[in-house]
């Protein structure tokens, strides 16, 4: 049994600039084969077009507005919302419109 609270981790930079993450589980650390953090984006700040080759990417909208862009569809996602990009998917998040929380689990781990 592990137990991991948010005030116990430190805010590191996401590969999109501007962006923030705190990594609760990665299989480097943890040894399991899932990747679980929550990502900071703040209003006016886009992750751009991307693709996770290997893993699925699940996004729970825990605060904030903003459209994600995957192969073509766009939707749009606030909070409780749950968006499941598909691995080989390519996407973006843009058009944040309020300062945004996620919880975003990669499955299998990406870190």
């Amino acid at each position: 049994m592990n137990v991991y609270r948010e005030e116990d981790l430190e805010w590191i930079p996401h590969v999109a600039k501007g962006a923030e993450r705190k990594i609760f589980i990665s299989k480097k650390e943890h040894k399991v084969d899932a990747t679980c953090m929550l990502v900071r984006i703040p209003k006016g700040v886009e992750i751009p077009e991307h693709i996770h080759d290997t893993q699925d990417d699940i996004i729970y909208v825990l605060q904030g507005k903003f459209k994600l862009w995957a192969e073509g569809a766009e939707h749009d996602a606030e909070k409780g919302t749950l968006l499941r990009v598909p691995k080989g998917v390519k996407h973006k998040i843009y058009d944040v419109q309020e300062n945004t929380l996620l919880y975003d689990v990669f499955v299998p781990a990406t870190l």
